[in-house]
């Protein structure tokens, strides 16, 4: 998608705000997440947007090593990402549900249980929990 026509669009991540308003803040690298949840809702728009640097610059460090940028990518570009559902949220936790399609045009749900931890400045995904 167009990038100018992306920012003036309803965000992936379901807030109901802007994309330019919301995720877009981050996944331009203008600001840092404020919370574990906003970079939870920024890495689910990063996959409905098909940005792996995004996703692997915001997994912790000593966690990149198991990601392969690649492998982001095909996961993020085989699937079609219809909707984020947010069950349940601490400081650093989010469970949620992500709904898409994937490349047999079939619904999935992907069910996680994500850690985050607050590291110079800045929120990052360390690992999840899967159904």
């Amino acid at each position: 998608m167009e990038k100018s026509r992306l920012m003036e669009n309803k965000c992936f991540c379901d807030t109901g705000l802007l994309f330019k308003d919301c995720c877009g803040l981050y996944l331009e690298g203008n600001q840092k997440a404020p919370s574990a949840l906003a970079l939870m809702r920024s890495r689910y728009s990063a996959y409905a947007t098909h940005n792996a640097d995004y996703l692997l610059e915001t997994t912790y460090i000593a966690e990149r090593k198991y990601y392969s940028k690649s492998e982001i990518l095909k996961w993020a570009t085989s699937n079609r990402w219809q909707k984020l559902e947010i069950l349940s949220f601490t400081e650093s936790t989010v469970e949620f549900k992500a709904y898409f399609l994937n490349a047999e045009n079939k619904p999935q749900t992907h069910y996680e249980f994500s850690t985050f931890k607050f590291e110079n400045g800045a929120w990052f995904y360390v690992d999840g929990k899967f159904e």
